[in-house]
């Protein structure tokens, strides 16, 4: 990594940490930013890395935060336990669906995962301890060590951004280890990553529950910030929006899914006053990004400044 790069990300830390001290940025929104840009990491690390197109992400985000949920509320459990057993369930349940899913390519697998994604849909309607088309509301955030009040918003955000700088960090791990560079090399031609001797099939089960998981910590960490696990955490609507998040900000670029993220939560939350306008209004500027920047944001910054240097 160059050291312009290093300087890049550490300017964004240091925004990130002074974020709280700024009035023009509400905090609860910045959670909301934070969460879903985890959140379209992990599934980059499927989709830009691996060459795995998902369409049911939803499941393990919204399916850790119903655990995250229902042990903080209804069993009393600390607000970490929580979160451990939310990315624990998560990860469980991306085994059983990618040890199912890795056995098919291309669209079959994309339809796999849709159908093994609703199925945790028809459940989360179905079962008792979700709370149907209520949810789960006012799940307590608890404190954190026992002694950090995270009903405070300021301790709230850091706590949010511990986290996503800890999966950031993860991702960014994993991407440039060899295992990384094996993960690439079955996204360009797994053919010849099979011809080399690596057991494909294994490397795309570990990414995939690499990802499930930490979707799934992204999951936990939006349960937290709003008190509420809902039917639209595990819906397919959920999956599109991460697919979109990543497209936009730039697929296979590290920092691409953050700035998707962050565009996409901000006209959802921006236009919101305009209506079901803003419906027409958010899917026009899709249309406009996805022509104008068909490698994403991040993927034209980057592409431009290596034709110019």
């Amino acid at each position: 990594m160059s050291s312009k790069i290093k300087l890049l990300y550490g300017i964004l830390v240091l925004i990130s940490v002074l974020m709280p001290f700024q009035d023009f940025i509400y905090l609860v929104f910045a959670m909301k930013v934070l969460c879903f840009a985890l959140f379209a990491c992990a599934f980059n690390l499927l989709l830009g890395f691996t060459g795995l197109l998902s369409f049911g992400h939803a499941a393990f985000f919204g399916t850790s935060a119903y655990i995250t949920a229902y042990f903080c509320k209804e069993m009393g459990a600390s607000t970490e336990l929580g979160i451990i057993l939310g990315v624990i369930g998560s990860g469980v349940l991306g085994f059983l669906m990618g040890a199912l899913a890795i056995r098919r390519q291309g669209i079959y697998f994309a339809m796999v995962t849709l159908a093994l994604s609703q199925m945790v849909y028809f459940l989360a309607v179905q079962l008792p301890f979700t709370g149907g088309e209520d949810g789960i509301q006012g799940v307590p955030r608890g404190n954190l060590f026992g002694f950090i009040d995270l009903s405070n918003d300021v301790a709230m955000y850091y706590f949010v951004l511990a986290v996503f700088l800890f999966g950031f960090a993860l991702i960014m791990r994993t991407v440039y280890s060899p295992f990384g560079q094996v993960l690439k090399a079955i996204r360009e031609n797994e053919p010849r990553a099979i011809s080399l001797g690596y057991d494909v099939d294994r490397f795309k089960l570990i990414s995939f529950v690499l990802s499930a998981t930490l979707a799934g910590l992204a999951g936990s960490m939006k349960a937290l910030v709003f008190q509420l696990a809902t039917l639209t955490d595990v819906h397919w609507h959920m999956s599109g929006e991460v697919v979109l998040m990543t497209l936009l900000g730039g697929m296979g670029t590290i920092l691409g899914p953050v700035v998707g993220a962050g565009i996409v939560v901000g006209l959802q939350n921006y236009l919101a006053n305009i209506g079901s306008w803003s419906t027409i209004a958010t899917g026009f500027i899709f249309v406009i990004c996805v022509l104008a920047f068909r490698r994403g944001v991040v993927g034209e910054i980057t592409t431009f400044f290596k034709v110019k240097s």
